[in-house]
């Protein structure tokens, strides 16, 4: 496998895009979701303040992607030195490869090293392997909510400290 940074915006990044929001509609079906609504701009991904990174199979098939991008203090509950996880999905037959684990450290490494002091996540209570990836990664449940879907019973916000 072969991770490599991308634009957002980038076809295969597309494409991964349009697979997990498929998905999120599936999973949350029962709740009326068309998917995730929360607004993200490919600008927000871009060194220094964000990045995208693709991963590939042999075959040069996009199979797993994520992203964090800058955050502050605002009135949706972030604050300042935030880095919020994006779009962190691994498709279905790429499962159980460590994929999603080596992207989120590379995406942690990152952060840190952009100056980030935390990195925060929202997920939601249909998606368990999520939330055991990140709770396994040293993620604690978040003392305040934050996000878009912040006042949604389903949804489930998660802290990491980035410092030292």
């Amino acid at each position: 496998m072969e991770i490599v940074a991308a634009r957002f915006d980038h076809p295969d990044a597309v494409k991964l895009h349009d697979r997990v929001q498929a998905e999120y509609a599936e999973r949350y079906r029962s709740e009326g979701s068309e998917g995730d609504a929360a607004a993200v701009r490919p600008e927000e991904f871009v060194p220094p303040r964000g990045l995208y990174l693709l991963a590939y199979d042999a075959g040069g098939t996009p199979v797993a992607g994520g992203g964090w991008r800058s955050r502050h203090a605002d009135e949706e509950g972030f604050a300042d030195g935030d880095a919020e996880l994006k779009r962190m999905y691994v498709v279905p037959e790429a499962r159980g490869l460590g994929l999603a684990r080596r992207i989120l450290a590379e995406l942690e490494a990152d952060a840190r090293a952009a100056g980030r002091t935390r990195m925060v996540l929202e997920t939601g209570t249909m998606q368990p392997e999520a939330v055991a990836l990140y709770t396994s990664s040293g993620y604690e449940p978040a003392p305040v909510k934050f996000g878009h879907y912040r006042f949604h019973e389903m949804s489930r916000c998660f802290v990491k400290r980035l410092g030292d």
